[in-house]
């Protein structure tokens, strides 16, 4: 058997840390050989190295690729420690680092030391985001009018909101767009390029929690298209599993619209018709976003064994944080936020 190109490296192994060890132990040419988390009932894969944090993982182990799936408060601190340790690919969850200005700070150092680092923003590798993209490519749509995402993962209602999953969603002061609205403010970009400007109207609608819940995020463009994020936690949508999705899209255009169901299944109606075709099936991989978590990783593995870099490299991504920025800017504001000068400033 030929030995894996990259061992693999994780810290943290909460909730959604357990997505990243089984999509690693999933991908041709990487090999997850160790975890960190200073909680020893954190739960593991069976047969990989524990390890209560990164200098130890680091003192024990060759690591070819770091993935860091912990809380966002800790991106900073374990980026530039893997640094200084010579490790030179670096994948990040998401949010990424806890402030725009740490984030392009720990940036700036990745480059001076020549690593790559990617932020693990799995959203785009969504089957049917994809999917979209190649038809959007083709031109075949024509002019794009509109895009709109209506988030209704249904599990924000109550005293007991995101107890048994991510309880530190309770306490987050920014939550809906910082950990969430983030999402999609990528696929936009990914879908259409950057906006060129924002409006966001912001809300909390469960008392119980710190932060927002629910909004509305319009991302304008230059030529006239909107890509719309309109967020509720609270409510759900059509879907046997509504967290497969998060919600529902529809896509309007000159010669066609297509819409995303709740199942992952895309649809198109052609202009002056009343039929709706399916041009995507609905997924029969139920994992998280379809799988998405499991792409990214197998994205990444191919792109550094061919001397590429990824998407979503954390220069690149400077952008998306910025957006984040300039639609919490707004609602604050009240007003339409330009985004030229977001980006350096």
């Amino acid at each position: 058997m030929v030995a894996p190109d990259f061992n693999v490296a994780c810290v943290g192994a909460g909730y959604f840390a357990q997505f990243h060890h089984a999509a690693w132990q999933e991908v041709d040419g990487a090999r997850l050989v160790a975890i960190a988390d200073p909680d020893p009932d954190a739960v593991g894969p069976a047969g990989v190295a524990r390890h209560p944090d990164l200098d130890a993982l680091l003192g024990s182990h060759a690591v070819d690729i770091l993935d860091i799936a912990s809380p966002p408060d800790t991106h900073a601190a374990l980026i530039e420690q893997a640094l200084e340790s010579g490790v030179s690919r670096i994948i990040c969850q998401k949010p990424f680092c806890d402030t725009l200005a740490t984030a392009r700070r720990v940036t700036a150092r990745a480059v001076e030391t020549g690593a790559d680092l990617i932020v693990h923003e799995n959203f785009r590798f969504q089957p049917w985001y994809r999917a979209l993209k190649d038809i959007i490519a083709t031109g075949r749509l024509g002019r794009i009018f509109q895009f709109r995402f209506a988030l209704r993962p249904g599990d924000g209602r109550g005293p007991d909101a995101y107890l048994d999953r991510q309880p530190y969603f309770r306490a987050m002061e920014r939550f809906l767009v910082h950990e969430t609205a983030v999402h999609f403010l990528d696929v936009f970009t990914f879908l259409f390029g950057p906006p060129d400007h924002v409006y966001a109207d912001l809300r909390r609608l469960n008392p119980h929690i710190a932060g927002e819940d629910a909004g509305l995020i319009i991302c304008g463009y230059v030529g006239g298209a909107r890509a719309v994020f309109d967020g509720n936690r609270l409510v759900d949508h059509a879907a046997a599993n509504p967290r497969l999705t998060m919600g529902e899209a529809h896509l309007e255009a000159e010669h066609a619209c297509i819409r995303l169901d709740g199942f992952g299944r895309l649809l198109q109606r052609d202009t002056g018709s009343a039929d709706w075709q399916e041009i995507l099936p609905a997924t029969a991989d139920q994992r998280f976003g379809g799988g998405c978590v499991e792409a990214l990783c197998r994205h990444a593995v191919m792109a550094w064994r061919d001397g590429n870099s990824p998407e979503n490299a954390a220069g690149d991504y400077l952008r998306i944080l910025a957006l984040e920025e300039a639609a919490y800017h707004s609602a604050a504001a009240g007003r339409r936020v330009d985004i030229a000068g977001w980006q350096e400033g």
